[in-house]
């Protein structure tokens, strides 16, 4: 949902192109029409995802996929009139449980892969700062990292932090990749933590 769009029908993360995806939800509820079906699936990570899946006259003898099944979806990511979706090749009711816990780790395995490589980056273009408490081990921070987390603090005010896009507001001369590069790596390190939700950052020194 929060992948940069980098032309039409074009989406990256990390600057790699999202082609397929795969998403393992709930479907929450259907709305049928003239030429697809859209589905709300939600895999729990935010709103529920609008599903549309296209649909011939043959088609329409299939039973729709009723709330509260789960399902594996493949497709690709589109935006319908300023609203993201996912344009499904093929809808799949999951009969066995253990395919959630397998989608899981296999998320979990492409995030790791994903930001392997930026973590790394970020560490050997590191720059040092002076340690709060001595007894603790000295953290490097890149510069873009340090400037992330210098805003962020400035927002301690707030019980909910500073949101990912007021970040990216007051550090617009960053690529939403650096930024969100930077939060994984901050968070990693215990210097932030998320509050109400997964785009809402506060700093964990007071």
């Amino acid at each position: 949902m929060s992948a940069p769009q980098v032309s039409n029908d074009t989406f990256a993360v990390c600057d790699l192109e999202l082609n397929q995806v795969s998403i393992v939800g709930i479907v929450r509820g259907f709305t049928p029409f003239v030429t697809n079906m859209q589905y709300s699936v939600d895999d729990m990570t935010g709103p529920p995802l609008c599903v549309k899946q296209w649909l011939n006259e043959e088609d329409w003898s299939l039973t729709s996929v009723p709330p509260g099944t789960y399902v594996k979806v493949i497709g690709s990511l589109r935006n319908f009139s300023g609203q993201r979706s996912v344009l499904a090749m093929n809808i799949r009711c999951i009969k066995d449980l253990n395919e959630i816990t397998s989608h899981m780790l296999e998320v979990v395995q492409a995030h790791m892969l994903l930001f392997e490589k930026v973590l790394k980056g970020l560490r050997e273009s590191s720059l040092k700062v002076k340690p709060k408490h001595p007894d603790r081990p000295q953290v490097v921070l890149s510069s873009i990292a340090h400037k992330v987390l210098r805003v962020i603090r400035r927002s301690c005010v707030l019980a909910e932090g500073i949101s990912l896009q007021d970040l990216k507001s007051q550090l617009d001369y960053l690529s939403m990749r650096d930024i969100r590069a930077s939060l994984v790596f901050l968070v990693n390190e215990g210097h932030i933590f998320s509050t109400i939700d997964e785009h809402h950052f506060k700093s964990a020194e007071h």
